[in-house]
């Protein structure tokens, strides 16, 4: 039996411990004792990192010390998903919310890349050779719409909001050294590519009307009921043109490029019945390569019969778009225009637009009806190579290898070697 009297030493020091531990809980000042510092800010409390008389952005801007561990969180709550219809058209007004009308205003100046017509540049030498790499016969498809796909809204959302916006920082998770640093100007109930699904791009595109300024997040989760936002990439550009994001540079697009101004929108397509600038889409195999205006490739291909980023196809001028639904109408004659540049490692011949729930799926679906082979490359000029090329007698070999007669097969994977065999 053990015995009390022999052991009262002991008694005390356990009871003088008990006293201590007691005191530091209750005159607790630094939240040692709260359940989590995630629960604690979502409560609208005091903690470690969010003190009352600051914001939790400002907080976490001025601290570069260890990030707090609920920061590797993102919200797993239900988030507002309804699908409101944008406010019609008017012409010069720029309206607020999700996929809202800009009233006909063109993202960046009329000279800017995107808004410049190709209708009159020449063929590239390789186009054939790389619209057969791409695939000559697959079917181009509107990656857009009023319908769900797993649970989300077909295409790229955006949402509009005024000046008064209020901003947060974001945690970067991958890309940070190529990523503007903001704060950014985003709703905490802003639309999300795919969500709820945590997988996919999860872009987030949020335009500033007053201060003509377009924000874009790659991968992006809200933290603590959106006053964080985790993204693996960012970038801010420039509406008006002014001032340009550094050459070399990724953004939420793997070329450096912005999404907003490549995505097709219903006020444009239907209500406008004009698209005045090229279109954004994918291929699922790039080149270590980039062609102005990207500034940045995604690839460890050097094969020269792959595109590279930013090369701009456009639909031949002899394509009869007649048969089509009038706002097919409208994106065939912008593709002949303008054409579309090559944003992004994803899906072969997809063309990005923005859902809304005025989009007629069964007349989108008529996109499908066209093929790579309807297709051409503009020519590229001041293209950067990882691995430059000087090869003119390769590029020859395969330029007659496949030409336009020849275009209908589908090009076999080749090494630089078996170019001139």
């Amino acid at each position: 039996m053990w015995n009390i009297s022999k052991h009262w030493d002991l008694l005390v020091l356990a009871g003088a411990v008990i006293l201590v531990v007691g005191g530091v809980i209750a005159f607790d000042r630094s939240g040692l004792s709260a359940k989590s510092d995630a629960e604690d800010v979502l409560n609208g409390k005091d903690s470690l990192y969010h003190p009352t008389e600051r914001p939790i952005a400002a907080q976490i801007a001025d601290a570069p010390q260890e990030s707090p561990a609920w920061l590797d969180d993102e919200d797993n709550g239900p988030r507002e998903r309804s699908r409101p219809v944008p406010a019609p058209y008017q012409k010069g007004v720029v309206q607020l919310g999700p996929g809202a009308s800009l009233g006909g205003q063109l993202p960046f100046p009329e000279d800017d890349p995107w808004n410049q017509r190709i209708d009159h540049l020449e063929v590239d030498p390789l186009s054939d050779v790389i619209i057969a790499k791409i695939g000559c016969e697959k079917n181009l498809y509107g990656d857009f719409g009023s319908g769900s796909w797993n649970g989300a809204p077909i295409g790229i959302p955006y949402v509009v909001v005024d000046g008064q916006q209020e901003r947060f920082h974001i945690k970067y998770t991958a890309y940070g050294d190529e990523s503007d640093p903001g704060p950014y100007p985003i709703p905490r109930d802003a639309p999300i590519e795919g969500d709820p699904n945590i997988d996919g791009d999860r872009h987030v595109i949020v335009v500033d009307r007053d201060n003509w300024k377009l924000y874009e997040l790659f991968r992006a989760f809200p933290i603590a009921d959106g006053q964080l936002w985790r993204a693996e990439s960012g970038a801010i550009f420039d509406l008006t043109g002014k001032q340009k994001r550094p050459v070399g540079w990724t953004s939420a697009d793997a070329a450096g490029l912005p999404i907003f101004p490549g995505l097709v929108r219903y006020e444009e397509a239907v209500e406008q019945g004009e698209i005045r600038h090229a279109l954004r889409f994918t291929v699922s195999n790039t080149r270590n390569a980039y062609v102005p205006p990207a500034s940045h490739w995604a690839s460890r291909q050097s094969d020269i019969s792959l595109p590279p980023m930013g090369m701009r196809v456009r639909l031949r001028a002899n394509f009869d778009i007649t048969p089509y639904p009038p706002e097919v109408q409208v994106i065939l004659t912008a593709l002949k225009r303008y054409g579309m540049i090559l944003a992004d490692n994803g899906s072969d011949w997809f063309i990005s637009g923005s859902p809304d729930p005025r989009w007629n799926d069964d007349n989108l679906r008529k996109l499908k009806e066209l093929q790579g082979c309807d297709f051409e490359v503009v020519l590229m000029e001041n293209i950067v190579e990882e691995e430059p090329c000087d090869c003119p007698e390769e590029k020859e070999a395969l330029r007659r290898k496949f030409s336009k007669g020849a275009a209908k097969e589908l090009v076999p994977t080749l090494s630089r070697d078996s170019f001139l065999k």
